[in-house]
């Protein structure tokens, strides 16, 4: 155990691979506790992941879009936001297929040829949360935060335009919003109202210590505290309520990009993409799954959406 600056003590611990997948752009990790399943996406391989743990058994299927974020729907479906829409999808009736069937829900950024769906997160009340990506070369903010719910559709959040958004997650009364733009190093919260879809007093939550570290995907566990997937770092990062550094995982791979708990477990998708021969080398699970077991259970059930 080593000490922050603060004095504030700081536990470190290794990731090793649970699941060697070696995606260009892994991301959206989720665990549904009912199938005992993980679920996660490649972005740029445009492919949506199952895994196993029980079996060691994966699956993945082709997607007419790069699919950046995904839920767990209350029905057993999934909620799935492909580049320009939402889509629902029963997936596990298609466990023999390299395609799915879906079901439209809703367009997304219709008027904004330039972005695409990010990361996004259920929230504590059967909704849905989650940004659009600037693909613009210069990464210009044009990326917007949007809420899905069966009830009101699409409702755009008064939130900053954004690059690349990320890090959306709540706390366990789902009236804190986390989320971040990656291209600055720091996480910000605001207070959310899901039934308005509205927000307020947004603020830094915390500032990135590490050079060169982007913040990526996040959850809340239990005891209110934040993990963050730390891009070009190498690691995960446990935040206290109180925005104090807690805890750091490493990960045998630079650039990891989304984490989820499972009772027990920590687990962490990474990315292969821009990685040079040298860093692949230096780097060769990268792409892969990795899991850190913790000492006591951490994790919530996993909230779901409610789908039409």
């Amino acid at each position: 155990m080593a000490a922050w600056p603060n004095g504030d003590p700081v536990t470190a611990a290794l990731a090793t691979l649970a699941v060697d997948s070696r995606c260009a752009l892994g991301e959206g990790i989720l665990w549904c506790e009912r199938r005992h399943v993980l679920y996660w996406t490649d972005i740029l391989a445009a492919e949506l992941w199952r895994h196993d743990p029980a079996s060691g058994h994966t699956h993945t299927w082709s997607l007419p879009a790069p699919l950046g974020c995904l839920a767990l729907g209350e029905d057993g479906r999934l909620l799935l936001g492909l580049a320009k829409g939402l889509h629902a999808s029963d997936v596990e009736a298609q466990l023999g297929a390299r395609t799915l069937a879906m079901t439209k829900l809703a367009d997304v950024d219709a008027d904004e040829p330039m972005t695409r769906i990010n990361d996004g997160r259920a929230d504590r009340h059967g909704g849905f949360v989650f940004g659009t990506k600037s693909e613009h070369a210069d990464l210009r903010p044009v990326g917007r935060f949007h809420q899905y719910t069966a009830t009101h559709g699409l409702r755009e959040l008064a939130l900053p335009r954004a690059a690349i958004p990320n890090s959306i997650c709540f706390d366990a009364a789902g009236t804190r919003l986390y989320f971040c733009d990656s291209v600055t190093p720091r996480i910000l919260q605001c207070r959310y109202d899901a039934a308005s879809a509205t927000v307020s007093d947004i603020e830094v939550f915390v500032e990135l210590d590490a050079s060169g570290a982007e913040p990526d995907g996040s959850i809340v566990d239990d005891e209110g505290a934040l993990w963050n997937a730390q891009w070009g770092a190498g690691r995960v990062v446990r935040y206290l309520p109180d925005g104090r550094l807690d805890r750091i995982v490493h990960v045998p791979a630079p650039q990891p990009s989304c984490c989820v708990l499972r009772e027990d477990t920590l687990y962490v998708t990474s990315a292969r993409v821009g990685l040079d021969a040298d860093a692949l080398a230096a780097h060769p699970l990268s792409g892969g799954v990795f899991a850190h077991r913790n000492e006591r259970p951490l994790a919530r059930s996993g909230d779901r959406v409610h789908l039409p």
